[in-house]
Protein backbone atom coordinates (compact mmCIF):
# COMPACT_ATOMS: atom_id res chain seq x y z
CA UNK A 1 0.00 0.00 0.00
CA UNK A 2 1.45 3.20 -1.09
CA UNK A 3 0.90 6.42 1.21
CA UNK A 4 -1.06 7.91 -1.20
CA UNK A 5 -3.30 5.55 -1.03
CA UNK A 6 -3.90 5.66 2.69
CA UNK A 7 -5.29 8.94 5.04
CA UNK A 8 -3.71 7.29 8.19
CA UNK A 9 -0.09 6.65 6.27
CA UNK A 10 -0.07 9.78 4.74
CA UNK A 11 -0.88 12.17 8.28
CA UNK A 12 1.86 10.03 10.13
CA UNK A 13 4.54 10.73 6.91
CA UNK A 14 3.30 14.32 7.37
CA UNK A 15 3.50 14.76 11.80
CA UNK A 16 3.47 13.01 14.83
CA UNK A 17 -0.46 11.68 15.40
CA UNK A 18 -1.78 11.93 18.79
CA UNK A 19 -3.82 8.70 19.84
CA UNK A 20 -6.93 8.64 21.92
CA UNK A 21 -6.56 7.03 25.35
CA UNK A 22 -7.64 4.41 27.53
CA UNK A 23 -11.57 4.15 26.93
CA UNK A 24 -12.46 1.64 29.51
CA UNK A 25 -10.66 4.07 32.00
CA UNK A 26 -12.77 6.64 31.03
CA UNK A 27 -15.72 4.51 31.30
CA UNK A 28 -15.01 3.12 34.81
CA UNK A 29 -15.25 7.41 36.01
CA UNK A 30 -18.25 7.55 35.11
CA UNK A 31 -19.93 5.08 37.12
CA UNK A 32 -22.23 3.23 34.87
CA UNK A 33 -24.84 1.08 36.10
CA UNK A 34 -26.58 -2.33 34.79
CA UNK A 35 -29.31 -1.33 33.23
CA UNK A 36 -26.06 0.80 30.64
CA UNK A 37 -24.62 -1.94 29.76
CA UNK A 38 -28.13 -3.75 29.17
CA UNK A 39 -28.41 -5.84 32.81
CA UNK A 40 -26.74 -7.36 35.39
CA UNK A 41 -25.03 -10.14 33.08
CA UNK A 42 -23.33 -7.56 31.38
CA UNK A 43 -21.92 -5.40 33.68
CA UNK A 44 -18.65 -4.56 32.96
CA UNK A 45 -18.39 -5.53 29.48
CA UNK A 46 -17.56 -2.29 27.54
CA UNK A 47 -17.81 -3.25 24.25
CA UNK A 48 -22.18 -4.00 25.20
CA UNK A 49 -22.21 -0.07 25.20
CA UNK A 50 -21.91 0.42 21.41
CA UNK A 51 -25.12 -1.06 21.20
CA UNK A 52 -26.98 0.21 24.32
CA UNK A 53 -25.69 3.53 25.35
CA UNK A 54 -23.48 4.54 21.88
CA UNK A 55 -23.96 8.02 23.19
CA UNK A 56 -21.59 7.41 26.50
CA UNK A 57 -18.98 6.13 23.89
CA UNK A 58 -19.36 8.91 21.16
CA UNK A 59 -19.10 10.85 24.45
CA UNK A 60 -15.40 9.47 25.24
CA UNK A 61 -14.81 10.32 21.41
CA UNK A 62 -15.58 13.61 21.35
CA UNK A 63 -13.30 14.21 24.70
CA UNK A 64 -10.34 12.85 22.81
CA UNK A 65 -10.71 14.73 20.09
CA UNK A 66 -11.13 18.03 22.07
CA UNK A 67 -8.38 17.52 23.91
CA UNK A 68 -6.47 17.03 20.22
CA UNK A 69 -6.31 13.55 19.29
CA UNK A 70 -5.71 13.08 15.85
CA UNK A 71 -6.88 9.16 16.12
CA UNK A 72 -9.84 7.34 17.89
CA UNK A 73 -9.92 3.85 18.24
CA UNK A 74 -13.25 1.69 18.24
CA UNK A 75 -14.76 0.78 21.54
CA UNK A 76 -13.79 -2.91 20.54
CA UNK A 77 -10.31 -4.02 22.09
CA UNK A 78 -11.99 -7.10 23.38
CA UNK A 79 -14.72 -7.66 21.29
CA UNK A 80 -13.78 -10.89 20.24
CA UNK A 81 -15.95 -13.93 20.42
CA UNK A 82 -13.94 -15.67 22.54
CA UNK A 83 -14.04 -12.56 25.37
CA UNK A 84 -17.81 -11.81 24.61
CA UNK A 85 -18.45 -15.29 25.39
CA UNK A 86 -17.49 -15.07 28.55
CA UNK A 87 -20.45 -12.41 28.98
CA UNK A 88 -23.40 -14.64 26.95
CA UNK A 89 -22.38 -12.09 24.09
CA UNK A 90 -20.87 -13.95 21.61
CA UNK A 91 -23.29 -14.80 19.26
CA UNK A 92 -23.56 -10.47 18.81
CA UNK A 93 -19.56 -10.25 17.81
CA UNK A 94 -20.12 -9.20 14.64
CA UNK A 95 -23.19 -7.15 15.95
CA UNK A 96 -20.83 -5.33 18.05
CA UNK A 97 -18.12 -5.07 16.00
CA UNK A 98 -20.28 -3.25 13.66
CA UNK A 99 -21.69 -0.94 16.34
CA UNK A 100 -18.13 0.23 17.41
CA UNK A 101 -17.54 1.27 14.15
CA UNK A 102 -20.61 3.06 13.08
CA UNK A 103 -20.47 4.55 16.23
CA UNK A 104 -16.60 6.11 15.48
CA UNK A 105 -16.58 6.13 11.89
CA UNK A 106 -18.90 9.05 11.59
CA UNK A 107 -17.53 11.20 13.70
CA UNK A 108 -13.82 10.62 12.32
CA UNK A 109 -15.21 11.47 8.16
CA UNK A 110 -16.87 14.56 9.54
CA UNK A 111 -14.31 15.93 11.22
CA UNK A 112 -11.59 14.39 9.51
CA UNK A 113 -10.61 12.49 11.92
CA UNK A 114 -8.65 8.99 11.26
CA UNK A 115 -10.63 6.07 13.00
CA UNK A 116 -8.64 2.65 13.46
CA UNK A 117 -10.14 -0.37 14.67
CA UNK A 118 -9.04 -1.97 17.90
CA UNK A 119 -8.94 -5.67 18.79
CA UNK A 120 -7.15 -7.79 21.09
Amino acid sequence: MDIASSPYLAALADRVLVFDGAMGTELMEMELTEDDFGGAKYLGCHEALVLTRPDVIRKVHDAYLAAGADVVETDSFTASRLKLDEYGLGEKTVEINFAAVKTVNGLCRSHHYICLGSFC
